[in-house]
């Protein structure tokens, strides 16, 4: 049986003209741009004083609602949610520092995170006729999976290999890994031993959480988890040890790390960041990244979750991301557009990924085998890419089993297939984005995104962004993602994803700038 049998596919990727026409007025807006903080503000502090409870998630997360509810009037959807917060009255005062550090917090802003999609998104106020730009996942009908990729899904379906594997994953598929993320990082020479294969993203970081706080006992310092961040990695990290959230700020696309530096301690075991932050874009400039993990302690464990990091400028990584106490966490859920497939690795020094091996065998077993082809091929052939590869060979050839039963001309034109999908479809993502950013900069602020396809926006009128994206939505059919739902403690921001159809993209600007537009006449 053999691997690319023939010719595939090529999707193709619709830009209109006024796209084109609206990204070319993003450039104009580069640098001074809103200086973008997630700290606590009054209106957090607020929720903390009036629970008979502060240490209840649920009773927050209540009290949230029910101000959203109150402050709503005639549009309240849960009254008795309303009714709650009037009846509630200021029982303490706290500060923002046990706001961050209680364990309530982050568990209330994942109930709040759950009540979004569960009660009221794809509940109580979902409808067929929203505009849905609240995914922040690529839209896989207008970018999916390319289909070089896909092939090699329907490959290894077809070989039936779909049994019981290695826990860390596919010897093959690590060392194709190994070796792209050897091509990325200057000097550094990893091997299939510094990989595991993992379930996607959120799966690697819960169960490393899990292994790294079983493996080390009591911590004497909580965990530091940069904010903003996706609640169930949060989660997973609070759940099972102290934790103390730490908001960075952002500005022109690059999020500070003094924060984190300044909480730093020697007994810190372990530190989670995300490398470009959902919901801003913002990424860490590679300076300031290697300022920060040149200041851990060696006994300190940093969590880099990368799988933003992508969809903004290529520059070399440090060495500094391959030291010991360093583990990198990438998927295929925002990259490559297969965010239910649920695949990804984890890259880290030689002896933790060992330990890992006898963790993943005993709670998971192992991830999903048919997907090893997908990872190999994809591994291979970025790697080519990064290195500038642009006809394959015999030594290109050499890199896959007999097996697969290739020839360099077919291996040839599936990746020229691949790499010309991969170009065009990033340059597509990058003009929707720019486009998007400029359009929503004529009503709103906006902070600029430096990486990946999200954008943060602060539409004027609204301290709450829960409460903005209830109003956008009764009132325009536009769906946003409150930043509150990422740990955004201060200000009315929302979240918008730009990688949807333009049709969808453009319907729904329009709405919420004639909305925007009505909102500034009612309070002239």
């Amino acid at each position: 049986m053999e691997l690319f049998p023939h010719s595939l596919p090529q999707r193709c990727f619709s830009v209109p003209p006024e796209a084109v026409q609206s990204a070319g007025a993003a450039s104009l807006l580069d640098g001074g741009g809103p200086r973008f903080l997630s700290d606590v503000d009054e209106r957090m502090l607020s929720v903390f004083d009036r629970a008979a409870d502060p240490e209840d998630p649920f009773e927050l997360c209540r009290l949230w609602l029910g101000r959203v509810d109150a402050e709503s009037g005639a549009h309240a959807t849960r009254p008795w949610l309303a009714e709650q917060w009037r009846a509630s009255t200021v029982r303490r005062s706290m500060s923002p520092e046990e706001v961050l550090t209680s364990r309530a917090t982050v568990r209330f802003v994942k109930e709040l995170f759950n009540f979004f999609f569960r009660d009221d998104l794809y509940g109580d106020l979902r409808s067929d006729d929203h505009l849905m730009l609240s995914g922040g996942a690529v839209d896989e009908e207008e970018w999916g999976l390319p289909e070089v990729l896909k092939e090699c899904i329907r490959y290894a379906l077809d070989r039936d290999w779909y049994g019981y594997s290695d826990s860390c994953g596919r010897v093959q598929a690590r060392e194709a890994v190994a070796a792209y993320e050897s091509a990325r990082i200057p000097g550094v020479s990893y091997d299939a031993g510094n990989i595991a294969l993992t379930m996607g993203g959120t799966v690697a970081i819960s169960t490393l959480a899990d292994f790294i706080v079983s493996r080390s006992g009591p911590a004497s310092a909580p965990a530091l988890c940069a904010t903003p961040n996706y609640p169930p990695l949060v989660e997973s990290i609070a759940c099972r040890t102290a934790t103390r959230l730490v908001p960075l700020p952002a500005q022109d696309g690059r999020m500070s790390v003094e924060p984190l530096l300044a909480a730093l301690s020697p007994d810190t075991q372990l530190v989670m960041l995300q490398t470009a932050a959902n919901p801003t874009g913002a990424g860490v400039a590679e300076e300031d990244l290697v300022r920060l993990l040149n200041a851990l302690s060696p006994s300190t464990l940093i969590l880099l979750d990368e799988c933003h990091e992508w969809l903004g400028p290529r520059s070399a990584m440090s060495p500094a991301r391959a030291a010991r106490n360093v583990i990198r966490v990438s998927s295929l859920s925002k990259h490559w557009s297969a965010p239910g497939i649920k695949a990804g690795w984890i890259t880290a020094d030689r002896a933790l990924i060992a330990e890992y091996y006898e963790y993943a065998s005993t709670h998971f077993g192992g991830p999903p085998s048919f997907f090893y082809t997908l990872i190999e091929v994809l591994a291979r052939m970025e790697r080519w890419r990064v290195t500038g590869v642009r006809a394959v060979g015999a030594e290109q050839l050499r890199e896959f089993e007999a097996s697969y039963g290739l020839t360099v001309d077919r291996l040839q034109d599936a990746y020229l297939n691949y790499a010309s999908e991969r170009e065009a479809r990033e340059q597509s993502l990058l003009l929707f984005r720019d486009a998007t950013h400029a359009r929503l900069s004529e009503f709103a602020t906006v902070v600029k995104p430096r990486y990946s396809i999200n954008t943060a926006v602060q539409l004027p009128g609204w301290d709450d962004s829960y409460r903005c994206f209830r109003d956008l939505l009764r009132e325009t059919g536009v769906s946003t993602y409150p930043g509150i739902l990422n740990f955004c403690f201060s200000g009315g921001a929302v979240r918008l994803t730009s990688a949807r159809s333009w049709r969808d993209i453009d319907a729904a600007v329009d709405r919420l700038e004639a909305y925007a537009g009505r909102d500034a006449v009612r309070h002239g």
